[in-house]
């Protein structure tokens, strides 16, 4: 395999950029932008109906976050008009047929002109509704292929999907609930319990691909028309008798879940993300089509500075709860590998793929994670949050410091259960006798937390098969980009994506957290 520049070849081309406002996406945007300024055009596809709310999102959703203050600075005042002149701005919805592009001219523009796709769109909500999700991260990954085909000037499609729907899926669980003071309904105090869960299932996770009809459990039969009429039919059903909104949302959710576990995945996200990546491998046909994996994202180890991050991304759940000393208890091994990787590596290692297999049109499965080569695990992560927080508390409203220190740490089932009844369901059957003795005083604050506590046990239960993952994800196929890509002359230092060199103390102590605490905590 041979790589070669990769600044020579994002000269003079044309890339699609399909789900341009996702955190991903915002980064490789401004990557392309400021290494090489000639890049000859870049298609953002965006999900809107119309030209003018295409304008808006772009200027809110992705020129406006500090991401790009690196580049306003090098440009200036001319940074405005190199904006207009490098970005095509293109209205459309990747969940309907032909990408949902109306403007003809434009559909054929892109169609003649394009060089490379990166797809990028997916919803990443664990509890999505399963039309909502189907609709994105299945048919919507159809749709991109079918119009891939259309590009007479194509030399690449690179999908980005995730490492973690084979074996796992991690999840926060935040839930307020009664801290045991007194039974004063003005006095009670609210607190948090979180249990963040992780998955049992261990070993070597290859980079291969999913084939169609693939489970999990072994369940033959997944087709995904059927999966379509599943859906269409459940709507049809609530609407004809008069479910709200609400109604149809629960309804969705459910279904999502239960489909999914039908084939042996524990959410709908992972179920659809992997039936994507199943249509994939079936349609591509003769395209020269790369799939690159990252494991858990994390904020930007260096480019375009460190830190940036964007919305509460997994393991920054525990971090924020952890921070305002709202978390009391972690579910799962605590000596456990969790495969971070900072987002700017992700995207280095796409445009790497992305120029190798442009100039040799080929298949490949790329991991980019950190579990193999340099291993983390939730210790060291307790360990580094313990360490930053007593150093730089988090100021409540109030003005105090916020106190942190070791979680609990609950090692299987048995446990948990023992622990949410005597802390949590026991007071709460304390407060279940005074709300009966002080007239019902006491019922909306009781039936609130009874409802989160019995989600909490259901989302456990839910994620049982999962909650103590002892796996990594090989990333050879990644080592071979690297080397190949050290020896053909690419701009490695320009293009990074070794994660062995990160240093995991100087990057969580001194980037990753403090950047949390700029861009996430409220």
């Amino acid at each position: 395999m041979e790589v070669g520049s990769v600044l020579d070849f994002l000269q003079d081309k044309t890339i699609l950029i399909i789900g341009a406002t996702g955190f991903l996406a915002k980064i490789f945007l401004e990557k392309i932008l400021r290494v090489q300024p000639n890049v000859k055009k870049l298609f953002l596809l965006l999900r809107v109906s119309d030209a003018k709310s295409a304008n808006y999102r772009l200027q809110n959703e992705i020129l406006a976050k500090d991401l790009f203050n690196v580049l306003k600075e090098k440009l200036g005042a001319n940074f405005k008009s190199f904006i207009s002149e490098k970005l095509t701005l293109v209205p459309g919805d990747i969940t309907l047929e032909g990408m949902g592009l109306k403007d003809s001219i434009l559909k054929a523009e892109i169609c003649n002109q394009t060089d490379v796709i990166v797809n990028l769109a997916a919803t990443t909500n664990f509890d999505e509704r399963y039309d909502i999700a189907l609709g994105l991260n299945t048919f919507g990954v159809k749709h991109v292929i079918d119009f891939a085909k259309q590009c007479t000037k194509l030399k690449v499609l690179l999908h980005v999907s995730t490492g973690w729907y084979r074996l796992l899926c991690h999840k926060m669980i935040s839930i307020s609930v009664v801290k045991k003071k007194n039974m004063s309904h003005s006095d009670a105090t609210l607190h948090t319990i979180s249990a963040y869960v992780c998955g049992e299932r261990g070993g070597l996770i290859l980079e291969e691909p999913y084939h169609f009809g693939d489970s999990l459990n072994g369940v033959s039969g997944l087709d995904i028309d059927e999966e379509k009429t599943i859906v269409c039919n459940k709507l049809d059903e609530l609407r004809d008798r008069g479910a709200t909104d609400l109604e149809i949302k629960i309804a969705m959710k459910n279904l999502g879940i239960a489909r999914a576990q039908v084939y042996g995945w524990p959410n709908t996200y992972v179920f659809t993300k992997a039936v994507g990546e199943m249509l994939v491998e079936q349609l591509k046909g003769n395209l020269s089509v790369v799939i690159l994996r990252p494991t858990v994202v994390t904020s930007t180890s260096k480019e375009p500075f460190p830190g940036w991050v964007e919305g509460v991304r997994t393991i920054d759940s525990l971090a924020v709860t952890y921070g305002k000393g709202k978390l009391t208890c972690f579910l799962g091994n605590i000596n456990g590998v969790v495969d971070v990787v900072p987002a700017d590596i992700v995207v280095n290692a796409m445009l790497v793929a992305m120029v190798a297999h442009a100039k040799q049109p080929s298949d490949a499965i790329y991991h980019v994670g950190s579990s193999v080569r340099n291993p983390l695990t939730y210790q060291s992560l307790q360990d580094y949050g313990l360490r930053y927080f007593t150093a730089k508390p988090w100021i409540n409203k109030d003005g105090t410091p916020v106190k942190v220190g070791r979680v609990t740490v609950l090692t299987d089932m048995e446990t948990f259960r023992r622990y949410m009844f005597i802390r949590y369901i026991l007071p709460l059957k304390g407060l279940k006798l005074a709300n009966a003795a002080l007239c019902q005083y006491f019922l909306a604050t009781y039936l609130e937390l009874h409802k989160k506590i019995q989600v909490v046990m259901r989302l456990v239960e839910l994620y049982r098969p999962y909650m103590f993952f002892d796996g990594v994800f090989d990333d050879m196929n990644t080592e071979k980009l690297r080397l190949a890509a050290r020896e053909s002359g690419t701009e490695t230092d320009l293009f990074y994506f070794d994660t062995k060199e990160i240093n995991w103390d100087d990057y969580f102590m001194k980037i990753h957290l403090p950047g949390i605490v700029k861009y996430i905590f409220k």
